[in-house]
C-alpha cells in the first residue's frame, strides 16, 4: 500500500480531477453579488461620457481670467443631469456644479472658493490653469473596453463597476453544489439532547459556511449512523441530487468503524487516493463517485476545517472557473519563537500574529495543537506551515502562514 502523498500532490490531484467549469446563466445585476463571472466584461459607454466637473464653480475659458481678478458675464447653469446646451464664448462664464458637464468652450473650472457673484456676475480672484477641476471624457473607461474577466467574483467594487459600464444582466457561472454528510453514532445535532457518550456535530456546519464564501449552495444530507446501510442511503441522495462535490466528514480511514470509504466503494467509487502528508488531517479521502467529485475530511473539527480551506475551496472555486483557484495563497511572516524539527508530515499549526505597519507578522504557534480543540482554532489568527522534514528553526527565522482572518476570494 502507497504511503501518504505531499499536500500540492492531493490538491493537484483533486482540481485535475474536476469535469471544467459549471455552466453559465444570466442573471440580473442586483442578483450578481457574490457570483463569478462566466465572460469577460466590456464597457458598452464611455465614462464619463462628456467632460465633467470634479468641483462646484464656474465653467470659464482659461485664458479669459489669466490675470486676476477678472470680471465675467453668467450665461447659464449646468448642472447634473441638466447640461448647459449652449457654448462658452470669450468673457462668460457658466454656473456648474460637481458632475455636470463642461460647456462647449469651457476648458477650466473657477471654484467657487476663489468667486464673488453678483448681479449676474462673477469675478475671478485666483487664474486656473487649462483643464483644471475637469474630468476628461473616458477618464474612467471607454467603450469597449474590457473592464473585468472571466473567472472575477462580483464583490461590491466589481458590481457597481459592471453597473456603470451599462449592464443591467451579467454570465456568472451557476453555483456549484456541495452535499455535505456528517457521519458517526457519536453525533448530535446542536441543540438536541446527547447522551454521555456522544458529542455535538460542528463540522458540516463549517464546511457548509466555507462553501458558500467561496461561492457553492450546499446540501446538508444530515447525520448518518455507522451503518452500510444509512450510509448507501444518503450517498444514493447526493447522486440524485447531481451534486457537483460530496464532502463527507468522518471515516475516511480504514477502522472498524470507519465504513464511508466501504459504503462508496459498493456504490461505484473511483478512489483516488485517501491519505495525504499533514497534520491535521492525514485520513483524507478523493475519488469520484459517476459525476460527483468526493472529498472525504476527517472527522476531528480542526482537521475538518483546515481540509475544508486547504482542499474544498480550491475546488469550488475551479468549478467556478476562477483561474487562481491552485494558486498558493500563504504569505511570508516571521517566527516568533523557536521550532522544533518537524516529521515527514507536512503542519498547520493554529497561530497568534503580532501586527505592525513597518515589518512582516511575527507568529506565534498556540501551545495546544490537539486537532480536536475548536476553541484554539477560534481564537487562532492564521496557520503556521512548516514543511515536511523542516529542520529545527530559531525565532526570527522567516516562514509562510495562511491567514484566517481573511476572505478566501
Amino acid at each position: 500500500m502507497s504511503g501518504p502523498i505531499p499536500v500540492a500532490e492531493a490538491l493537484r490531484r483533486i482540481l485535475a480531477g474536476l469535469p471544467g467549469p459549471v455552466a453559465a446563466e444570466t442573471v440580473a445585476i442586483a442578483e450578481a453579488a457574490g457570483r463569478t463571472l462566466a465572460d469577460d466584461v466590456q464597457a458598452t459607454r464611455t465614462q464619463p461620457p462628456f467632460p465633467a466637473s470634479a468641483m462646484d464653480g464656474y465653467a470659464v475659458r482659461a485664458q479669459d481670467i489669466a490675470t486676476c481678478p477678472a470680471t465675467l458675464r453668467i450665461v447659464g447653469t449646468s448642472a447634473a443631469g441638466h447640461g448647459f446646451e449652449g457654448r462658452l464664448g470669450a468673457g462668460e462664464a457658466v454656473r456648474i456644479f460637481t458632475g455636470a458637464p463642461v460647456p462647449e468652450g469651457a476648458d477650466a473650472i473657477l471654484i467657487q472658493e476663489n468667486a464673488d457673484a453678483e448681479d449676474g456676475r462673477v469675478v475671478a480672484r485666483e487664474s486656473v490653469a487649462a483643464g483644471r477641476f475637469v474630468r476628461p471624457s473616458g477618464l474612467d473607461f471607454r467603450q469597449g473596453d474590457t473592464l473585468l474577466r472571466v473567472g472575477d467574483t462580483l464583490d461590491a467594487r466589481r458590481t457597481a463597476l459592471a453597473a456603470a459600464a451599462g449592464h443591467a444582466r451579467l454570465a456568472v457561472r451557476r453555483r456549484p453544489r456541495v452535499a455535505i454528510l456528517a457521519t458517526g453514532d457519536e453525533l448530535v445535532a446542536p441543540g438536541e439532547p446527547a447522551r454521555w457518550d456522544q458529542i455535538v456535530a460542528s463540522n458540516a456546519l463549517a464546511v457548509a459556511a466555507l462553501a458558500r464564501e467561496a461561492g457553492a449552495e450546499t446540501m446538508d444530507l444530515g447525520i448518518v449512523g455507522d451503518t452500510l446501510e444509512a450510509l448507501e442511503e444518503a450517498l444514493t441522495r447526493a447522486v440524485a441530487a447531481r451534486a457537483d462535490i460530496l464532502v463527507t466528514l468522518g471515516g475516511a480511514s480504514v477502522g472498524d468503524h470507519d465504513l464511508v470509504q466501504s459504503a462508496l466503494t459498493r456504490q461505484g467509487l473511483e478512489l483516488g487516493f485517501w491519505r495525504v502528508a499533514l497534520r491535521p488531517g492525514k485520513p483524507l479521502m478523493h475519488g469520484r463517485l459517476g459525476a460527483t467529485t468526493v472529498i472525504g475530511l476527517p472527522g476531528n473539527p480542526v482537521s475538518s476545517i483546515v481540509c475544508g480551506l486547504l482542499f474544498v475551496v480550491p475546488a469550488i472555486r475551479a468549478l467556478l472557473g476562477d483561474p487562481r483557484a491552485g494558486e498558493d495563497r500563504s504569505e511570508p511572516a516571521t517566527l516568533g519563537h523557536a521550532m522544533p524539527a518537524n516529521d515527514g508530515r507536512q503542519d498547520y499549526l493554529r497561530a497568534r500574529l503580532d501586527t505592525a505597519p513597518d515589518r512582516l507578522p511575527v507568529v506565534h504557534p498556540e501551545n495546544r495543537q490537539d486537532s480536536s480543540m475548536l476553541s484554539v482554532l477560534g481564537q487562532a489568527e492564521a496557520l503556521l506551515i512548516r514543511a515536511p522534514h523542516a529542520p529545527a528553526t530559531p525565532a526570527g527565522a522567516p516562514c509562510r502562514i495562511l491567514r484566517l482572518d481573511r476572505r478566501i476570494l
